[in-house]
């Protein structure tokens, strides 16, 4: 969002420079005040949730629709790990739906150390799927314990060259080639990736018409009922949130650089002082 890096991203927040300036989508705080028609929520509330559209999440203060993606933070849960929870996990779950997972079924995640890969897992095992999971080899033994019933580390095998066949590719850092993974996909297979560019939605149109073989690209679309549904799987530890740093506001630069090395483990939090 800030570096306007892939190209695309431009086209949503300025061309040559931010539209949006406070960054940040996730939040996780207290309930200050509300608008006169709100009845759901009061102040005082421990509330957790998404920013919209207009960002601003990184700042004392975050604006809010109360019928928008926002619900009440359970006790049982920290806010880092409230703030660590919407964005990653309803990507995942939002582009998982998409396959419609049926138990038994070979699901490979790629980029499974990452916030949306570490969510998209352990949902993909929720939903009955044999997982096999990509990552680099630091993180084998994290995605492991996930639920991966499978790992691959990228750093020596490339997984498009497996023998093995999967029901659904879940490209969950939008590195994959398409091209390359249907080779390793079973008739009827389906491609999923949170990459999205022009030759991505000519592709997946293509591959519509003249194959079995789907490509679904899209933006995640976020729902209140969606993010309730990933907190009772928080509650009920069928869903763990991976926090690789947390930071203090005054060390958010160090947060940005950490972000972009792309290599960063699940979720970074940034701490705001009370």
């Amino acid at each position: 969002m800030r570096a306007g890096d892939p190209f695309a991203i431009r086209l949503y927040n300025g061309l040559f420079a931010p539209k949006r300036t406070i960054l940040g989508h996730e939040f996780s705080g207290v309930v200050d005040s509300v608008g006169k028609d709100v009845k759901h929520f009061k102040s005082g509330d421990p509330v957790f949730g998404l920013a919209g559209g207009e960002a601003g999440a990184h700042a004392e203060y975050v604006v809010v629709p109360a019928d928008g993606t926002v619900a009440p933070k359970p006790a049982s849960i920290s806010d880092a790990t409230a703030a660590a929870l919407p964005n990653g996990a309803m990507t995942a779950l939002f582009f998982l739906k998409q396959a419609n997972i049926q138990p038994g079924q070979k699901v490979l995640i790629n980029g499974a150390s990452g916030s949306v890969g570490t969510y998209a897992v352990q949902l993909a095992k929720y939903f009955g799927a044999e997982v096999t999971a990509v990552c680099s080899t630091r993180n084998v033994e994290l995605v492991r314990s996930l639920g991966a019933d499978n790992v691959i580390d990228y750093t020596q095998y490339d997984f498009t060259n497996n023998p093995e066949q999967y029901h659904v590719i879940f490209d969950a850092v939008g590195k994959a080639s398409y091209n390359k993974s249907k080779k390793v996909l079973r008739k009827q297979g389906i491609f999923l990736t949170v990459a999205m560019s022009i030759p991505l939605l000519l592709q997946s149109v293509v591959a519509s018409w003249v194959g079995k073989k789907k490509l679904i690209t899209a933006i995640a679309k976020m729902t209140p009922e969606d993010l309730r549904f990933v907190i009772q799987l928080v509650e009920k530890g069928q869903l763990r949130v991976v926090v690789d740093r947390r930071y203090s506001f005054s060390d958010i630069s160090n947060a940005h650089e950490h972000a972009q090395t792309g290599h960063k483990i699940g979720n970074l939090v940034l701490e705001l002082a009370s």
